[in-house]
């Protein structure tokens, strides 16, 4: 943490690679860091045992919300092209200690998440191995080629930004195909493209569709990374609007479209995919294509580099500019001469991700990544809740006002709020049954520490009016 009694000013000549990415490159984050393989892979198993043949349904009302978000988002990103993005947007409008909060629960957001994309790759490694007839590692060796993973994917982050959000993007890309081509396979030996089942909208479990959106939003977390590449981005106004809408969109319906063909390719039983720990494999094997289950894993391995890339990159720059404004130690604003990237922030991001892979082993890997995952999602709904007024408040303010900003506002708003709910309610069960507890604790640390840094040097707070990054 900063001094709370010195205002240091951090040299102009370091500063990140200003106009570095363009529009692809800006969107390869938000598209990275959502990583959509990962969904029909692992992640649609928890919608799909509660909505059921509503699953499709359950992703496009998330989609909805979370395109609603990156409206406001994208009113915020062209008024405050900075890197803080959130912690910016909300502390210009509600005050730094609210601003400086929205930053410490992105930082958690995106570590906790870049936790669980860690643990998912010996997950999906052994997978690979298995369907490949490969040798499974052992749980010690799985854990030591985890944390050369993460070094492999820290060095890309470090060495340039427009190289790993350019990787970013072709990884994805190239996985995406992969799992769109299997799945028209998949479709072809069916037979056809229409469940009566699935489309009777009458008959859908509605109920289990609105307990499923809270998990569905959680397949989305990410795509507003790409504010935090505004000062990279070489026309931020533009680039970062249409790569979070963009993202959203795009994500949402693949994940739609993938989830209405698997259940489809399942014969519409939808708890099959609840109740399996590699969803997409199954669904090939019951299309008879047993060759499919190692290319899936293949894509999904792909895909966890690109999306913990994307973590990296976007929990560095949040540590970076709240460093800049010194709301935290000021060594998180440094950066690197030669490769313009926020080198210190970069590693101790590295350093915590690090540490909470190793930390949580004893909870196996499955668990680990279902335990970290949600506790991003705690950081990622209550910041998006809290964007998505902020965006109205931020345009009336600067009289540019308009009916489609308060649409964004009650819809986004809305739904993130019914998300936080759903969250809670019921009590989440075992393992995660502590969780609550756990943000909550991680959230008054943060505060009480802005509250001291207000009490006793305020004039660092109020730099949140300027801009600080250079």
């Amino acid at each position: 943490m900063v001094a709370i009694t010195d205002t240091v000013i951090i040299p102009e000549k370091a500063q990140l690679r200003h106009g570095a990415l363009s529009l692809p490159e800006t969107l390869g984050q938000s598209i990275a860091n959502i990583a959509p393989t990962l969904t029909p892979a692992l992640n649609i198993t928890v919608v799909a045992s509660i909505a059921g043949i509503g699953s499709w349904v359950a992703y496009l009302l998330a989609t909805i919300g979370c395109v609603f978000v990156g409206g406001s988002i994208s009113a915020l990103a062209r008024r405050h092209p900075e890197a803080g993005s959130y912690f910016v947007y909300i502390g210009r409008n509600f005050g730094p200690v609210a601003g400086a909060m929205a930053g410490w629960m992105m930082v958690l957001a995106y570590l906790a998440c870049g936790v669980a994309v860690v643990s998912a790759f010996p997950i999906f490694l052994t997978a690979f191995l298995t369907a490949a007839g490969f040798a499974t590692p052992s749980v010690p060796v799985l854990t030591v080629m985890g944390v050369i993973y993460l070094g492999v994917v820290a060095y890309a982050s470090y060495t340039d930004i427009q190289l790993s959000s350019r990787v970013g993007l072709v990884l994805e890309i190239i996985s995406i195909s992969i799992m769109v081509i299997i799945t028209a396979i998949v479709v072809g030996k069916h037979g056809t493209a229409v469940d009566p089942q699935q489309l009777n909208v009458g008959k859908l479990p509605f109920a289990g569709i609105a307990s499923a959106m809270a998990f569905a939003v959680f397949s989305f977390v990410g795509f507003e990374s790409s504010a935090t590449l505004a000062k990279e981005s070489n026309n931020p106004r533009r680039n970062v609007p249409l790569a979070v809408m963009g993202s959203a969109a795009a994500a949402g319906t693949f994940f739609t479209i993938m989830a209405y063909f698997m259940v489809l390719g399942m014969n519409d039983n939808a708890s099959a995919i609840g109740s399996s720990s590699s969803p997409f494999s199954d669904m090939t094997k019951a299309a008879h294509l047993p060759w499919a289950a190692a290319v899936v894993y293949f894509a999904a391995l792909i895909s966890s580099f690109a999306c913990e890339l994307a973590c990296l990159n976007a929990g560095s720059r949040m540590l970076y500019s709240m460093g800049r404004y010194q709301f935290i130690h000021q060594s998180m604003g440094m950066v690197h001469s030669k490769h313009k990237t926020p080198y210190i922030a970069l590693a101790v991001s590295t350093a915590v991700v690090v540490i909470g892979f190793l930390v949580l082993l004893p909870e196996t890997f499955i668990n680990e990544f279902n335990i970290t995952g949600t506790l991003s999602t705690f950081g990622f709904v209550v910041v998006y809740f809290g964007v998505a007024i902020t965006a109205s408040v931020d345009m009336y303010k600067a009289g540019q006002l308009q009916a489609w900003h308060i649409i964004c506002t009650v819809i986004g708003a809305g739904v993130m709020a019914f998300v936080i709910y759903s969250s809670i309610v019921p009590w989440p069960a075992a393992p995660d049954q502590y969780l609550p507890q756990v943000f909550i604790a991680y959230a008054v640390i943060g505060l009480v520490w802005f509250l001291i840094l207000k009490a006793k040097n305020p004039q660092v707070l109020l730099s949140i009016a300027n801009d600080m990054e250079g």
